[in-house]
């Protein structure tokens, strides 16, 4: 599933406020989302949007793209920087350090022979059949 970090529109005719969402990039622009995680107020500007940081930091370090309005709020209010930074220490925390012990050295197991035999159907003479004589009256 592709996450975008995206608008949806509210508010009255010509008096638009827009919620900041994640959600689908199949869903439709003002239907279904995954998580709101702010508001803007293009009256206001974008110095005023409302965004809740720990929330945005979290969809960018899954791997949610944003609009090209989300990208100006976002670079306004220094998070797509501190995701990029908190993505680091979260990679740097994943990784598994290796200590300098050596690695013991594996020993070269004899190779197998993988020669292919073809089975051989051999036919068994089948033997014959020994009837046995019946007497009558005894």
């Amino acid at each position: 599933m592709a996450v975008k970090i995206r608008l949806t529109r509210i508010g009255r005719h010509k008096d638009p406020i827009y919620r900041i969402v994640a959600a689908d990039h199949k869903y439709a622009r003002d239907g279904r989302y995954i998580e709101q995680v702010g508001y803007y107020d293009p009256s206001k500007g974008i110095e005023n949007a409302t965004v809740n940081e720990e929330l945005i930091i979290k969809w960018l370090n899954q791997g949610a793209q944003y609009s090209d309005t989300i990208k100006a709020i976002l670079n306004n209010k220094g998070l797509i920087k501190k995701a990029k930074e908190n993505k680091g220490e979260v990679t740097k925390k994943a990784k598994v350090v290796k200590t300098g012990a050596k690695k013991e050295e594996k020993k070269a197991a004899p190779a197998k022979k993988t020669t292919t035999a073809k089975k051989t159907t051999t036919k068994k003479a089948e033997a014959p059949v020994e009837t046995a004589e019946v007497k009558e009256g005894e």
